[in-house]
């Protein structure tokens, strides 16, 4: 089956990069290949990328559609930046690009078990051989754990409700797909409530989707081992798509920025910090309506962007 992903916010990413013709950058996220093959454009056979997915199907459909000396695909995980460079000799690179969350191919791949509009195995793994999955979570967590994934993840009011129902289903039959996952969750939300936000199962499988593959922790991670390998005005540009991406992307770009860390009271600044990076966007970008008209997803998607000094 083929599938397809277009990238988000393209364009203003690339504009915000600023590709230098002879550069080396980063792709930490290739997925299908959009923001990479773009990247290429600009460098025009002059500098080289490293594109990276987590996800073996990811590399092995781009592999055959790219005849670039200048590219390297690398399967393995953003937050392992510093090895990735380390091992092919590199210091700094001129830039890196992160589009964060599930790709189209994975989302629209009924056997991969990312959405609630199919029926399928549940699974969520956008590494396809670590072992945790989403049925281990679902058939395995306590209440108590449960409650807090699709609370905090999810932000869902209706968490404490679903993790019981889950637990109480399961006590006589294992939740192997995510249609079953589904009828549960349904069952749990007073109809009056399913009236409205949405599919009701929307925000269960984000948290389930964000906890089978510690997206957050990641995330957090990723920034910090990543801004360290930027040579001097070289740019990160993250692509987020909810909320809770969102606010760490912002947090962790204004803990970098940071001039001072000394307390609030202090009359001088004694600690001589020197901050690491500058914001280049204070607000996110957002996409166009024309572009979310082509691709709904589009719609929230947030681009930050920063610069190391």
């Amino acid at each position: 089956m083929e599938f397809t992903h277009e990238p988000v916010l393209l364009k203003e990413t690339i504009e915000y990069l600023k590709c230098q013709k002879n550069g080396v950058y980063v792709d930490g996220t290739l997925g299908r290949g959009g923001h990479t093959r773009a990247i290429l454009d600009e460098i025009a056979g002059q500098g080289t990328v490293i594109a990276i997915d987590r996800d073996t199907e990811a590399i092995e459909a781009v592999s055959g559609s790219f005849d670039d000396q200048n590219l390297e695909l690398v399967h393995g995980n953003f937050i392992n930046i510093p090895e990735i460079l380390a091992n092919r000799g590199l210091e700094a690179v001129d830039g890196m690009v992160f589009d964060l969350g599930v790709s189209s191919p994975q989302f629209d791949n009924p056997e991969r078990g990312f959405s609630y509009q199919y029926n399928a195995p549940l699974d969520m793994r956008m590494n396809l051989k670590q072992d945790l999955t989403a049925r281990d979570i679902v058939n395995k967590y306590s209440a108590e754990e449960l409650t807090s994934i699709i609370k905090k993840y999810g932000e869902d009011r209706w968490a404490s409700r679903i993790a019981d129902f889950i637990v109480k289903f399961r006590q006589d039959n294992e939740i192997i797909t995510t249609h079953e996952l589904v009828k549960v969750i349904k069952a749990a939300i007073p109809a009056s409530a399913r009236r409205s936000g949405g599919h009701p199962a929307r925000r269960t499988f984000q948290a389930l989707r964000i906890a089978t593959n510690d997206e957050l922790k990641q995330l957090e991670d990723l920034i910090n081992n990543a801004v360290p390998y930027l040579k001097s005005g070289g740019r990160i540009c993250i692509i987020s798509f909810h909320s809770l991406e969102d606010r760490i992307v912002k947090w962790g770009f204004r803990e970098l920025a940071k001039k001072c860390d000394c307390p609030p009271d202090f009359p001088v600044c004694v600690c001589d910090r020197e901050p690491s990076i500058k914001i280049i966007t204070r607000k996110p970008v957002r996409a166009s309506q024309t572009e979310i008209d082509s691709n709904p997803r589009a719609r929230s998607a947030k681009l930050r962007v920063a610069e190391k000094f």
